[in-house]
């Protein structure tokens, strides 16, 4: 059976997110100056073949951990459907 994953990476709270320091200036400068915290993240879309649910759930799981995300700064979450 046909899966698509839908994953989102983001930094970790604590870490320093440089890109979206400076899409925040943007915005300010823009105009939008009622902007506080902007943070950067991936999105990523995934068409995956798996037997079921669980195991496409098991194979988007695998992938974030080997590849997708570095669990030292980034944490994910993701939906199969």
């Amino acid at each position: 059976m046909q899966f698509h994953a839908r994953v989102y990476v983001t930094l970790k709270p604590t870490v320093n997110d440089p890109q979206g320091l400076t899409v925040r200036g943007a915005l300010h400068a823009l105009g939008f100056a009622g902007v506080g915290q902007v943070r950067i993240g991936k999105y990523l879309e995934i068409a995956l073949e798996a037997d079921d649910e669980t195991a496409a759930r098991a194979q988007a799981e695998a992938m974030c951990q080997k590849l997708l995300a570095n669990p030292v700064i980034e944490e994910y979450r993701f939906e199969v459907v």
